[in-house]
């Protein structure tokens, strides 16, 4: 099957069903797997209408500013994809700032020869995630597959909170953003909630992340603090901890971390039960090991 991929998390769970060498491809912004037997060598559909090099509070003010005015975020090659002649696209509509809308897309492929079916992984929470497994594995035509990933992520993620249930929780604030500060939504509440820990700002899984002012941040009293800017990767991340260090310590957590969000955070796809171990060794490394590969830099 002939697949195109429009979302860096999908093209993750793709790979991970096996289903690399189907995949005809992807966006600008897919970097997993890396090397030539990974993304390397695919052809690329979109890029971004947000100018690169911006400060984050301008990103931040040009994602508004497009969003605002009914704009999108993203431009599609819909010349290339109609080359390419796919035979499923996967999209996605749960976030309008990581990837082109599922509704853009389905405009493009209703004019594609053959009309190819667009399916759209719109996860809010962490089960949700796991079940774009069983979608994505059946709409391939590897059902059985599917179904065996989504087990397999599961078994991880219960692993972590088994490991941890005895330990009290800690509070964890995640922050998605630093200027200004967001939240960590959707399904990062219930990642937390694995890793043996309580959402300090009290957030609901599947809500979406939202901004708040330092003083709101403040108050949640957190005892662990997860910086993970949307999309970015650890290095990046410590750079902007460090920038706002001291709003960050002025918190009084006991520790605070950068992490790998574009990774193990961000994308809604396999690499989510990384970030769960992460965490929980994280907020209780006497009980979990620290697991390798994964980035993360202590700022204080």
């Amino acid at each position: 099957m002939r697949i195109a991929s429009l979302v860096p998390s999908a093209t993750e769970l793709l790979f991970a069903l096996g289903l690399g060498d189907d995949v005809v491809a992807v966006t600008h912004e897919c970097d997993w797997p890396p090397g030539p037997d990974g993304v390397e060598r695919l052809p690329r559909l979109t890029r971004s209408a947000i100018p690169a090099g911006l400060e984050p509070a301008d990103i931040d003010a040009a994602v508004r500013e497009r969003v605002g005015a009914g704009l999108s975020l993203y431009e599609l090659d819909a010349g290339a994809l109609a080359e390419l002649e796919p035979e499923l696209i996967v999209t996605q509509q749960v976030c309008e700032v990581c990837a082109v809308s599922s509704d853009d897309v389905r405009a493009v492929a209703a004019e594609l020869p053959g009309n190819p079916p667009v399916l759209s992984l719109d996860p809010s929470t962490l089960a949700d995630v796991l079940d774009d497994c069983v979608k994505l594995g059946a709409a391939a035509g590897i059902p059985a597959r599917g179904a065996e990933l989504r087990a397999e992520l599961a078994d991880r993620i219960e692993a972590v909170r088994e490991a941890t249930a005895s330990a009290p929780p800690v509070r964890t604030l995640a922050l998605e953003w630093l200027d200004p500060p967001f939240t960590g939504g959707h399904w990062i509440p219930e990642m937390i909630d694995a890793a043996g820990g309580i959402d300090a700002l009290g957030t609901e899984p599947g809500a979406r992340s939202r901004d708040l002012s330092w003083h709101e941040v403040g108050a949640s009293s957190p005892d662990v603090v997860a910086v993970m800017p949307c999309g970015l990767h650890a290095e990046e991340a410590e750079r902007e901890a460090r920038r706002h260090r001291a709003d960050l310590e002025a918190l009084g957590a006991e520790a605070i971390h950068a992490v790998d969000a574009a990774s193990s955070f961000s994308r809604p796809g396999p690499r989510l039960a990384d970030g769960v171990e992460l965490l929980g060794h994280l907020l209780h490394p006497r009980l979990i090991g620290a697991p390798a590969g994964l980035e993360s830099r202590r700022i204080a």
